[in-house]
């Protein structure tokens, strides 16, 4: 147990200082969160829209610019936590793969991924809740804080499965950011006329969304919302560890199978015998080519 322990805090060490030597993605964090809030902000008229909570059925008239303020601050978050975490699985793949080879624990390999998902999503979201005070006052900023933190669970459990399974780098990153796009222009009401339709509720960040207008406008606490980013974060999870288990298991036995050192060849002699001697070239008449006639 201890020894299991000790490899899990290893891999999650090493794990963080990898997110923190990508300066890509720490100048998004720093400066791609305020930038897209902030250009939501100017740009986006400040009328009233309705949105209804389906958790509670309750149609809530918002402010049409913190609402868009919001939708922001998810797409900023998921693809910012998408991206870290794609970026992480698919180049430390092969690395992966040869520490499972030498013995080092799938399962704290998989549990570390998890453990770096979590910090960087609680500082990402918590980072975005702040930016977000700093220009109106949600009604209750630690559930908005909490809704952005499912949303970058997901996306980031995303990219560990895009990571997973694409061969090259473009259609992750590609990958993320459709899915991105598509999911937070769907749900905003004042990008998409369908932002009220049945089609909502199968999108990743559906519950996210949920939890942070309701947290944004009403004292509700929506508690389906958290149930709907569970279940796309658990699944998530449970393709992108089942594709790492299978990877790896079929990388080690690909190994051991080409390096495999083939034995001598053994040949039958005139009386049945087995032989270690390499077999001879005979002519048509059955004597050695090579003897005199």
């Amino acid at each position: 147990m201890r020894q299991g322990l000790r490899l899990f805090l290893t891999a999650t060490r090493y794990g963080l200082v990898e997110h923190a030597r990508n300066r890509f993605a720490m100048l998004l964090v720093a400066v791609f969160v305020p930038a897209v809030i902030s250009l939501v902000r100017l740009a986006v008229m400040r009328i009233e829209v309705s949105f209804r909570l389906r958790g509670t059925g309750v149609v809530l008239r918002a402010n049409g610019n913190e609402l868009a303020q919001i939708s922001a601050a998810i797409a900023a978050v998921t693809l910012i936590i998408g991206f870290m975490m794609f970026a992480a699985t698919f180049g430390s793949g092969e690395f992966d793969r040869r520490l499972s080879m030498a013995g080092f624990p799938r399962v704290a390999l998989g549990l570390a991924k998890i453990a770096c998902l979590v910090v960087a999503s609680v500082v990402v979201s918590v980072y975005a809740t702040a930016i977000l005070c700093c220009y109106w006052s949600p009604r209750q900023p630690v559930m908005l804080a909490a809704a952005l933190f499912c949303a970058a669970m997901t996306y980031g459990a995303l990219g560990v499965v895009l990571g997973t399974l694409l061969r090259r780098e473009v259609e992750g990153m590609f990958a993320i950011a459709m899915i991105s796009c598509v999911d937070m222009a769907v749900q905003n009401p004042i990008a998409s006329i369908g932002a009220d339709g049945d089609f909502v509720r199968w999108l990743p960040s559906f519950g996210a969304m949920q939890v942070a207008t309701a947290a944004g406008f009403s004292g509700a606490v929506l508690l389906s919302g958290f149930g709907i980013q569970l279940v796309w974060f658990a699944a998530s999870v449970v393709i992108g560890l089942v594709t790492f288990h299978l990877r790896t298991r079929s990388a080690l036995r690909t190994r051991v199978s080409a390096f495999r050192i083939p034995g001598p060849v053994r040949s039958g002699d005139a009386a049945g015998r087995r032989t270690d001697a390499p077999r001879e070239t005979y002519g048509a008449a059955g004597a050695d080519s090579s003897a005199p006639r």
